[in-house]
């Protein structure tokens, strides 16, 4: 497959998923709880993998995770994953989230940012090449 080919499929499986911080997932300073943040990158990482690949594939591992804003309840999240590193049976996928406030224009910013790494697996859940 070449680069251009490539390129294109990244754009393809690039993918955003909006939310809003509702009080049963914060912690005690009512903001965002860090796994629950976790949670929804990987999963939202997970669906970038697939569309890239269009195999069965597991998260391996997280890279580190950047926790640079308090993500406050009633604030709509926007992630934002896409595929930004492919080996011969893993790949990478960076995960950014945004956050806006629900009353206010032009708030959005970068709150946290975490890359992903999965792997490739075929019938027998054995590692495949990705492409």
């Amino acid at each position: 497959m070449g680069e251009v080919e490539i390129k294109k499929r990244i754009e393809a499986s690039r993918s955003r998923v909006t939310k809003v911080v509702f009080p049963n997932t914060t912690n005690h300073y009512h903001t965002l709880f860090g796994g629950t943040a976790m949670e929804l990158m990987d999963e939202t990482a997970f669906i970038t993998a697939t569309r890239f690949s269009r195999k069965k594939v597991v998260t391996i591992s997280s890279g580190r995770i950047d926790f640079t804003q308090p993500i406050p309840a009633d604030t709509i999240i926007e992630l934002i994953a896409e595929v930004v590193s492919i080996g011969k049976t893993s790949l990478e996928v960076k995960v950014d989230i945004f956050q806006e406030d629900m009353y206010e224009e032009n708030t959005k910013e970068k709150s946290i940012s975490g890359v992903f790494t999965f792997v490739a697996l075929d019938e027998n859940n054995k590692p495949t090449q990705v492409l």
